[in-house]
């Protein structure tokens, strides 16, 4: 849509950004290199300058404290890109950390100045287990795709992504170790948190699974919440299944983990004729770009196919999807079609996402990755 571009404009610079018809249109950070060329910061006659992100992030901040996410966990997302107003930043908080996620150049470059505004918005780090101390400050962590930093054309230093020290936070009473430095996204699933309180109300009593478990979030919250009798989570990668190992000793809970991929685990559980009362299915981003969807909307079907297979009539299934391309209607039709190719029936009891320190703007409805379906299993 860019026609044309003034040769003295440098990647990660703030341009002017007019209409066809030569109007005033807004500002916003330029990269040519980018798939996406310019990220919109305002449509406003106004400088982007110190006070522009600070008042930005100070807006952010302020909805985090309106929602008093602190009286139930030190782990929530503080900005959220573009619904946040700030596209091509996310910002993490975990106890006293901030995980700088950057998916923009010109936010790359910008990184000390809004890590300093960000900390004295904050002010000293407080956590679920002890007030403010005098002279606490925050650690803060840059981390960034391999894929984004390619075409971006940027890339954290090991002393950016580094996080001395052990970091381990509190969601609903429940602790968890969070591996900044080499876990997925930012090292842990804030996302998740309002649907794994909901899902723990589902489990008492029952035999649970949690399929692609990462860190074991759900099954912990299965069991320590919901009181569930027996929970299994199933992963394949090594590195969180040990993270996951800590997170049970660290609640002293009692938790099957399994190392395996999901679709062969299925099949030995089918073979086996085990069901479950309470199963959740949280995959990896299957779709991460427009050519990789028919692959993905394959992935969808065939997992939540196998994993409709082990559900005990009667029981539940949240099936989830965090690829922003899939479109929540296209998710729902991809489940409901595995559901018939697997001989059974579902009631729809809910759709959910993520939690509300992640904003969605209406212009950006790619902001609603998220994707959390309610089902009962008939």
């Amino acid at each position: 849509m860019i026609g044309r571009a003034d040769s003295a404009a440098t990647p990660g610079d703030v341009v002017n950004i007019y209409d066809k018809a030569g109007a005033f249109f807004g500002r916003g950070l330029y990269n040519p290199k980018s798939q996406i060329s310019v990220r919109v910061l305002t449509h406003e006659d106004r400088p982007i300058d110190e006070g522009f992100w600070q008042t930005s992030l100070a807006r952010a901040v302020e909805l985090r404290r309106r929602l008093q996410l602190d009286h139930v966990t030190d782990a929530y997302r503080l900005v959220h890109a573009e619904g946040d107003g700030l596209s091509g930043l996310i910002v993490e908080r975990y106890a006293d950390c901030l995980v700088f996620e950057l998916f923009s150049l010109g936010m790359f470059q910008r990184v000390s100045l809004l890590s300093k505004l960000l900390c004295a918005q904050l002010g000293p780090p407080k956590s679920l287990d002890r007030p403010a101390q005098e002279g606490g400050t925050w650690r803060v962590a840059v981390r960034a795709d391999a894929a984004v930093e390619r075409a971006e054309g940027f890339s954290p230093t090991a002393a950016d992504r580094a996080v001395t020290g052990r970091l381990v936070i509190r969601e609903h009473g429940i602790r968890y170790r969070v591996d900044v430095a080499g876990g997925h996204k930012t090292g842990f699933f804030c996302d998740q948190r309002d649907n794994r309180l909901r899902f723990a109300s589902l489990c008492r009593d029952a035999d649970v699974l949690d399929l692609c478990c990462y860190t074991a979030g759900f099954g912990l919250a299965a069991r320590l919440l919901g009181h569930a009798r027996e929970v299994t989570s199933v992963d394949l990668d090594e590195s969180a299944l040990a993270v996951a190992q800590d997170n049970v000793h660290l609640n002293n809970a009692r938790i099957h983990l399994v190392h395996s991929d999901a679709f062969i685990y299925l099949r030995q559980m089918m073979a086996n004729g085990r069901m479950y009362d309470s199963v959740v299915l949280d995959p990896p981003k299957f779709a991460n770009a427009r050519d990789a969807i028919d692959e993905a909307l394959r992935k969808y079907h065939d997992l939540n196919n196998l994993t409709m297979r082990v559900v005990k009539p009667g029981g539940f299934l949240l099936t989830c999807s965090c690829s922003g391309l899939v479109s929540r209607e296209v998710f729902m039709q991809t489940v409901q079609k595995a559901a018939r190719s697997a001989g059974r029936r579902v009631q729809i009891l809910d759709v959910t996402g993520a939690g509300p320190d992640h904003p969605i703007m209406p212009n950006c409805p790619e902001s609603a990755y998220l994707k959390a379906i309610w089902l009962r299993v008939l």
